[in-house]
């Protein structure tokens, strides 16, 4: 049995996009853990079917921004090791596994994994640093595991949908800075982490698969709705972590990024010119609302008296496979939905005699689909045609996902 560990989720208006989360999370394969979702009237609906479920504890998220939230479902949580997962991401089967393992070093306090994009192949992160300016470098990954200790000028990112942090390094240094309300609260931490004494691991095996879903700042296609609250976010990172003579510098720098990522978007047709006017001006003023903040620092109480139930419940055993073309796709789809609801972990892969990009989804009814052409590239860097055989691809995207997903010496088998 391992270290116990509390996830928490902090959601707001995605009802749909919790659910697919919370019954996700519900097939990690780790024990002992629990799992605390802090959400609104409508994520607390959407999940009630999970309610029989005494290792999921849901409180209402009347917070005023994601950090806050976190540290709610912090305040709740127990767990020895306290991690973090976005609402409208997935994670695979043994994320718990890998990530815990990481504090199996004592000197190792907080942690994080790679996160892969909407098509469930290409990474949007994958070992990354931040510094005091609030730009992103790249970590050089030369094993399954890294730790490093931060020299405090630049720190391993940990990404705010894919880490774990020990609790008593939390109670030490504080829990998230709820004056970022969206937007730079974990690369607050990565910092302050940074200069702790304890040293960040980055857990490649540790995956996430993250959506990107639309909310009240951004819509479906990732053009931004309002950048308010990332130009304040941004000042107040910058007056915490820059110094001063920099300060005016490094917005202006970023206000310079926003502004290329905006005519991106107007080349592209996802916005009109008077709308670029429009967000750098909410972004400006969001910035000169940071920079006049009152700014507080971040604490965290104990952790509750009250201990959580963690599930400890044996895991199922490897990971089903599935396959068959795309004319099986409802007799597969029933299938999988029906082991999926005897808490076994399926990935259905659908293959067309095409040369269709592959795409991986975990679908809300409780399972893994793989699509895709079986002469088409999976991971994007492959040729755009291979000449291979059915069972030849089948094997090797099996393989591709085995230790992430669990996949040992499981049947393939045909529904």
């Amino acid at each position: 049995m391992g270290v116990s560990v509390s996830v928490v989720v902090a959601s707001r208006g995605r009802p749909e996009d919790l659910d697919r989360c919370i019954t996700a999370l519900c097939q990690l394969r780790y024990r002992p853990y629990e799992v605390v979702v802090v959400a609104d009237d409508a994520g607390r609906a959407a999940i009630g079917h999970h309610s029989q479920r005494p290792f999921i504890r849901v409180i209402e998220n009347d917070a005023d921004g994601v950090a806050a939230a976190r540290n709610l479902g912090i305040g709740t949580a127990s767990g020895e090791i306290v991690a973090f997962i976005d609402d409208d991401a997935v994670p695979e089967p043994t994320w718990l596994d890998h990530l815990a393992r990481a504090f199996e070093d004592r000197d190792v306090g907080a942690a994080t994994g790679y996160v892969r994009g909407r098509n469930g192949i290409s990474f949007q992160w994958r070992g990354r640093t931040i510094g005091p300016d609030g730009h992103h470098g790249r970590l050089d990954m030369r094993s399954s595991r890294q730790a490093t200790r931060g020299a405090g000028d630049v720190a391993v990112m940990l990404e705010g949908t894919n880490m774990a942090l020990r609790r008593s390094l939390m109670e030490r240094i504080g829990g998230f800075d709820s004056a970022f309300r969206f937007f730079l609260d974990d690369a607050d931490m990565s910092l302050r982490v940074s200069v702790s004494g304890c040293r960040t691991a980055v857990v490649p095996l540790a995956e996430v698969h993250h959506g990107f879903s639309a909310s009240t700042r951004r819509r479906a296609d990732r053009m931004p709705t309002n950048l308010f609250d990332n130009g304040r976010s941004l000042a107040l990172f910058v007056r915490k972590h820059s110094p001063a003579r920099q300060a005016r510098e490094v917005l202006a720098e970023h206000r310079a990024g926003e502004r290329r990522r905006l005519l991106r978007c107007m080349v592209d047709g996802r916005c009109e010119p008077r709308e670029v006017a429009r967000l750098l001006d909410g972004f400006d003023s969001g910035v000169a609302e940071g920079l006049a903040a009152h700014h507080e620092p971040a604490t965290l109480g104990k952790a509750p008296s009250e201990k959580g139930f963690f599930r400890q419940d044996a895991p199922p055993d490897g990971s089903v496979v599935l396959w068959g073309r795309p004319w099986l796709r409802d007799d597969l789809r029933r299938t999988a939905t029906g082991m999926s609801r005897q808490k076994q972990v399926v990935s259905v892969f659908r293959f067309s005699p095409t040369t269709l990009y592959h795409h991986v989804r975990f679908d809300p009814l409780g399972y893994w689909e793989h699509t895709g052409g079986v002469f088409g590239r999976s991971e994007r860097d492959q040729p755009l045609f291979r000449l291979v055989s059915f069972r030849s691809r089948l094997l090797e995207e099996a393989e591709r996902v085995a230790q992430c997903r669990g996949i040992q010496e499981s049947v393939i088998c045909r529904r």
